[in-house]
């Protein structure tokens, strides 16, 4: 029996056409063959002439004119689960790369050499990553000298998974000690050990401290030599125009995201690029660094939700109940010296893990940064509120931000301040989100380093902490040729909007420190406008204070959080 998975329909039609065959089953051991006379197979080639000059019309699936007894039924297209024109695929087929997977690749990771040897994909992995060194000329085997430091080596084992958590491939990588390294002593020349015998590095290898700037500085060079622009704000971003066709490369660490405004121009570099390096191609970008991409037709959907799942087995709160909102509206953390204190490891590690999370999820960016101001001496209370967070995002495992296609490219910037939300030291909290047309590409929730006696003072010191955000983003939209007029500051304090505006009130501000005025010389040369926005339309209201589920589940929805299947 085969079953499709990828088109679902009613096949009450294709049934009542198997019933007009020429065989008829009558019961499992006898069978009966219907003779036809001249007029019925006649009358059937002219149905079949007439069912050949429908083919066009795809948008319908005719039934069977016979078999009057059963119900005929119509099926749109609009209502055909997956692509019509695809093969079909069993369920068996679809599981067979991930039975590979399975078959070929190791599914533990070996502590040390010893246990790796003992597994044929780990053995695999060494083998590899040896032939790559000889490839490479990466060293020479040379007679042990007395006045050379020798640096050791050790094996690193890791599983590479897809955004599915299936482990794809066994990576082994021999690293060098780079903390053993002297400054002015062997930087320059660089031994690895062997019996009587060293290595003597050519090449850098992985753990060495000249090892990252000499593979940035090689690639560089190699890139700029291609007719690569370097970025003006971000030095790892490379441009090349070559009349209408764009072509973009980011550079992180010894991994390359490259787009194009022509697939061939794209090709076209990722065959230059393995010739050149001992690289491989991973593909259209699906899973990178922790972060999902689902490239759409109108859009393209960012989302952690692998990462959130493990992080969330991680601490054990898998099945435990989720809450609506990550912080209550009547929480007020404080360091309480009297309060029973917790083990601070666990208390970091989960910090740690959900600053990480952040990158992507701007609704818990408040919330946890209330959370790590406590990491040095966490108590009881710091703790529960930390693992209100991760129930709530086990209960919002899929959300992530969407970024459609059809927008315009301003850019735009709404702010908010919190005035006097910590308990401990009065400090305000600024908030700030920043769009480029409707989609938000950068966010910020950080504690002031003053304290204000007004939420106007507040709010001002927030707005010029948003507009060096806006000039970099400036800058880098400039990179892409992409110019900027004046840029709109979203606030909802006539009063720090009048300050920005009028440098005469200078009794309200005079103990302002002199570099939060810098706003004013932005807004004199026409670079930032700050406008008035109610406070129920305020978007960065969600990253300075704890809010209700109807406001909060809003500001959510609002600033483009969302699932999308």
């Amino acid at each position: 029996m085969v079953e499709s998975i990828n088109v679902i329909v009613d096949d009450l039609g294709s049934r009542s056409r198997e019933c007009d065959e020429v065989r008829i089953v009558v019961s499992k051991d006898i069978e009966v063959i219907e003779e036809k006379s001249e007029d019925e197979k006649l009358s059937e080639e002219k149905e079949k002439k007439e069912e050949q000059g429908k083919k066009g019309d795809r948008g319908r699936i005719q039934p069977s004119k016979k078999n009057k007894s059963r119900v005929p039924k119509n099926h749109p297209l609009s209502n055909v689960i997956g692509n019509y024109e695809d093969n079909l695929v069993t369920r068996r087929q679809s599981k067979l790369n991930e039975v590979s997977y399975v078959c070929y690749t190791s599914q533990i990771e070996p502590k040390n050499v010893e246990k790796a040897l003992n597994d044929e994909a780990w053995v695999e992995a060494l083998h590899e990553e040896l032939n790559q060194f000889s490839r490479n000329d990466v060293w020479l085997l040379v007679p042990r000298s007395k006045d050379v430091n020798v640096i050791g080596t050790k094996w690193i084992f890791k599983n590479k998974m897809d955004e599915n958590g299936v482990i794809v491939r066994n990576k082994a990588r021999l690293v060098a000690k780079g903390f053993k390294q002297i400054e002015g002593i062997d930087f320059d020349e660089t031994f690895a050990p062997y019996p009587n015998h060293v290595y003597r590095l050519r090449k850098a290898l992985y753990g060495l401290k000249q090892a990252p700037k000499g593979w940035h500085e090689k690639l560089t060079s190699y890139l700029l030599k291609k007719g690569f622009m370097r970025g003006g704000a971000d030095r790892t971003l490379f441009i090349r125009r070559n009349d209408e066709v764009f072509l973009v490369a980011q550079i992180y660490v010894d991994d390359i995201v490259f787009g194009s405004t022509s697939s061939e121009c794209a090709l076209d570099f990722a065959k230059e690029m393995k010739s050149e390096f001992e690289m491989s191609m991973v593909g259209e970008l699906t899973y990178f660094l922790g972060f999902q991409e689902k490239q759409l037709k109108d859009g393209i959907f960012l989302s952690q939700s692998k990462y959130v799942r493990e992080l969330v087995k991680k601490f054990g709160l898998e099945s435990t109940k989720h809450f609506r909102t990550p912080m209550p509206t009547n929480l007020k953390l404080s360091k309480d010296e009297s309060e029973k204190g917790i083990e601070e490891t666990l208390y970091r590690s989960m910090i740690g893990s959900l600053l990480y999370l952040t990158a992507s999820r701007p609704d818990i960016a408040f919330s946890v940064g209330v959370c790590a101001k406590y990491q040095a001496c966490p108590k009881e209370s710091h703790l529960i509120a930390l693992k209100r967070i991760i129930r709530y995002i086990a209960g919002t495992l899929e959300l992530g931000l969407w970024y459609p296609f059809d927008t315009h490219s301003d850019v735009a910037c709404y702010t908010d301040a919190d005035w006097v939300g910590n308990v401990d030291d009065k400090k305000s909290t600024s908030g700030g989100c920043f769009y480029i047309g409707n989609c938000l590409v950068a966010w910020m929730s950080k504690k002031q380093n003053s304290v204000l006696l007004s939420t106007a003072e507040t709010e001002y010191i927030a707005a010029d902490s948003c507009c060096f955000q806006l000039l970099w983003i400036k800058q880098m939209l400039k990179d892409y040729r992409i110019d900027q007029g004046t840029m709109v500051v979203f606030c909802d304090n006539t009063s720090a909007i009048n300050i920005s505006k009028n440098p005469i009130l200078h009794s309200r501000t005079k103990h302002i420190d002199i570099i939060h005025h810098f706003i004013r010389d932005l807004v004199e040369d026409k670079m930032v406008s700050l406008e008035y926005v109610p406070t129920e339309g305020q978007i960065a209201d969600i990253l300075t204070k704890p809010l209700d589920v109807s406001r909060f589940e809003s500001l959510r929805k609002s600033i483009g959080l969302c699932i999308v299947n």
